[in-house]
């Protein structure tokens, strides 16, 4: 109990000492020392303070147990002048490889040596921290810095969503190896219709993947609203620029949550046997486009139109 109401402010210190004191006064000494671990000593020295201060709350707040007397560490001036010419001149060296320097420097000049401990603690003491004055870090007038302000909060989603309208299109790539030889297969899909594409690229880019869009955007038979993604580098740079340029919202899942992409995830697993006739569950068995068709997002005219 002592050990926890140490942790208190000094005015609810003295509060609970008061308390036990009162305890003790009504219940006697063991059960005090069961109930808050004080025996009769402890308490009799708080009386003594508390009725030699008139009854005063304040003589029961601890004192401060800083000793009277702090010991000053002492070294050799010409040791700390050493180790801050050595640090300047090497800002980088650490207190292992100093000591090296250090010890032969001592033995040239007959002085005693010290420990690594001691020259670690002679650093921070004096704050010999230097840097390259070639180099400024943190520069705010840095491309790095500047490239920093210019970095806009991406829009996260949480949980996988199911929208209620056509438009919301979520999109992820495949990377397969046949005989060495790597491939991608960039794959989107209407959540609501399933209307789908995938197309093979030999490298995952932003460029890729902007073409990917724009043929996407081509065929697909309605509006995009929406673009759900996951954090690869292939969904940002110019695939995100031309999404903005379109005014499409651009959605990124959280990193290491694939739950949030299961339509997309679903159709990657069954990608050689979807297609724009399957019929489909969710569908109540019909056809991405034939669904499509009887919502009223297209006629049965518009299915066979190709563009000149």
């Amino acid at each position: 109990m002592i050990e926890s109401i140490r942790r208190f402010s000094g005015s609810e210190i003295a509060i609970q000492k008061l308390k036990i004191i009162n305890f003790y006064a009504s219940h006697g000494e063991i059960s005090t020392k069961e109930a808050f671990g004080v025996d009769r000593k402890v308490i009799s020295r708080w009386k003594t303070r508390l009725n030699n201060s008139d009854g005063k709350l304040a003589s029961l707040v601890p004192f401060s147990t800083k000793p009277v007397s702090v010991r000053i560490p002492t070294t050799r001036p010409e040791i700390v002048d050493f180790i801050k010419g050595q640090r300047e001149a090497h800002f980088r060296i650490g207190k292992e490889k100093l000591k090296v320097f250090l010890d032969r420097y001592c033995e040239e000049n007959y002085i005693p040596k010290i420990s690594i401990s001691t020259i670690g603690n002679i650093i921070k003491r004096h704050n010999f921290f230097y840097q390259d004055q070639r180099k400024v870090y943190h520069d705010p007038s840095s491309g790095w810095a500047q490239r920093g302000r210019k970095k806009t909060k991406r829009l996260r989603i949480k949980h996988s969503f199911h929208p209620n309208y056509f438009g919301y299109i979520l999109s992820d790539s495949v990377e397969r190896i046949t005989d060495g030889i790597k491939d991608y297969f960039i794959s989107a899909i209407d959540a609501k219709m399933k209307f789908s594409l995938t197309l093979n690229y030999k490298r995952l880019t932003s460029e890729n993947m902007t073409d990917f869009y724009l043929r996407f955007k081509d065929i697909y038979p309605g509006k995009i609203k929406m673009w759900q993604s996951d954090n690869g580098g292939e969904n940002l740079g110019l695939f995100d620029a031309q999404l903005k340029k379109d005014n499409i919202p651009h959605y990124f899942i959280y990193p290491r949550c694939p739950k949030i992409d299961t339509f997309i995830e679903r159709y990657n697993r069954t990608l050689q046997d979807d297609n724009s006739q399957r019929p489909h569950h969710s569908l109540n068995l019909k056809s991405p486009l034939q669904y499509f068709m009887d919502e009223g997002g297209m006629s049965q005219m518009s299915l066979t139109y190709t563009k000149t």
